[in-house]
């Protein structure tokens, strides 16, 4: 297996609800099948997907899903860009968990929960810059 991920999908109780807020955000919508709405990324895509049906999917109960266990996160070129991104993801419907500020490793961080429940950070990370088209790599290597 490459060591890659492709597509995130996320199980959300209400598709155009969330299409809704992503585009808040400033993202576009790829094309996609009925059913199914993508946001093209940087090398990857989200999917938002019924959580029913993403259940159905892995055989799974909608309670077995759950919300929360890991965090989505999104780096940006400078600590200047984060209370901003944050303050934005706030006015399209977001409950902010930990509002913006530095951490002990040296970046700036902050953590919000989108209306479909899932957790996103907006971190600026001074050891890992972004390349000249947004991407991310660890170190900046």
């Amino acid at each position: 297996m490459d060591q890659r991920v492709s597509l995130i999908t996320l199980g959300v109780p209400d598709v155009e609800a969330s299409a809704r807020f992503y585009e808040a955000l400033g993202w576009t919508r790829a094309e996609s099948p009925d059913g199914v709405i993508a946001f093209d990324l940087i090398s990857q895509t989200i999917g938002l997907y019924p959580l029913d049906k993403l259940a159905e999917d892995m055989n799974l109960p909608v309670e077995a899903l759950g919300t929360g266990a890991m965090t989505l996160s999104c780096n940006v070129r400078t600590e200047g860009e984060v209370a901003p991104l944050m303050a934005r993801a706030q006015e399209a419907g977001a409950e902010i968990l930990r509002e913006a500020g530095a951490v002990f490793w040296g970046g700036t961080i902050g953590y919000f929960r989108a209306p479909d429940g899932h957790i996103w950070e907006i971190a600026h990370n001074p050891y890992s810059p972004l390349a000249p088209n947004g991407a991310f790599r660890w170190n900046g290597y």
